[in-house]
């Protein structure tokens, strides 16, 4: 089984490593190939998308996923709900497309790990309340953990860098249980490597 992942960019990049780890222990031999492909910005719309879905599908994928952030810069997409309906219809329903997103960004992904991030930005600011996928268009994740890095005596925010340090030694199910879409996308590659599913 070879996948693709389409992602935006390097911060969903960065993450690749710690999903494989994550899948190989849940999977084992079942692990599937997963080919990560950076946007760079974001996931591209309409025609083009359905274009890079079909030459995917016939060259030697066997799924593609894409996953976009709800929030773009731009009015695109209303919810995770539009985001997913969008890209099935621009690709035409195809049955080996799954839409995927991250609500807002992928930084939101990254909120549950918030006392390693306060570690890492030297700040002692109070984590976003409520539900990391809640975290809302005006002040995205990506905008808060920006913040955070602006106000502590580290470094600014680097996505990349960041991202790999926060999730180094973090336990990937924290994140998977705080964040639904988190869980759909995890689950879609479980299910489609026949692996247990999780709950």
């Amino acid at each position: 089984m070879k996948i693709a992942i389409l992602v935006e960019g390097a911060t969903e990049f960065a993450f690749r490593e710690k999903l494989r780890d994550f899948l190989r222990n849940r999977l084992g031999q079942q692990m599937p190939k997963l080919k990560f492909i950076r946007q760079d910005g974001r996931i591209p719309k309409e025609e083009k998308l359905k274009r890079i879905v079909e030459i995917l599908l016939n060259g030697d994928c066997d799924a593609v996923i894409a996953l976009t952030d709800v929030y773009t810069g731009t009015k695109d997409f209303k919810s995770a709900e539009d985001a997913k309906a969008k890209m099935n219809q621009w690709v035409g329903n195809n049955p080996n497309f799954y839409p995927h997103v991250a609500l807002h960004d992928f930084e939101a992904w990254l909120l549950p790990y918030w006392e390693t991030i306060k570690i890492l930005a030297k700040h002692n600011r109070s984590a976003p309340s409520g539900s990391p996928e809640t975290v809302n268009h005006d002040k995205p994740p990506a905008y808060r953990l920006k913040e955070i890095f602006e106000l502590g005596k580290a470094s600014s925010y680097n996505k990349v860098f960041h991202g790999r340090k926060i999730l180094e030694k973090s336990d990937l199910m924290i994140a998977i249980q705080a964040c639904l879409e988190l869980k759909m996308f995890v689950n879609c590659i479980l299910k489609l490597s026949q692996g247990q599913e999780i709950l």
